[in-house]
């Protein structure tokens, strides 16, 4: 009856570090998406900020022109490539939360293929 009591407390003590590695890297992956946006949106601030500027000094509307269109082209530039970029993060932060429980599936189906 011991034996089994130890080998019950022994799995719930596996399962809990398997958890928290898990939410670890959860953690870990949260708290770089988080800072990727912050310095995106740092960034899109600042080039909201100059394109403002230069058209506010833009002398002819041809010359307002250009600097807007050029303001939308690296816009959608940055955007493109941030999504790209955050798209990989999310990736990354999925296969790290379920590295940990990886283990624990192998044990399970190796397990349930002795009991047959």
């Amino acid at each position: 009856m011991f034996a089994q009591f130890d080998d019950l407390q022994k799995l719930g003590k596996e399962q809990m570090d398997v958890a928290m590695k898990a939410f670890g890297a959860v953690s870990k992956g949260a708290q770089a998406i988080a800072v990727e946006l912050a310095d995106y949106s740092k960034k899109s601030f600042e080039q909201g900020t100059a394109a403002v500027e230069k058209l506010a000094g833009a002398k002819t509307l041809d010359k307002a022109f250009e600097i807007q269109s050029a303001y939308l082209k690296s816009t959608y530039e940055n955007l493109v490539a941030q999504t790209t970029k955050l798209g990989e993060l999310y990736a990354d932060l999925a296969k790290e939360a379920v590295k940990p429980y990886e283990s624990l599936y192998a044990r399970a189906q190796t397990g349930a293929s002795a009991g047959k």
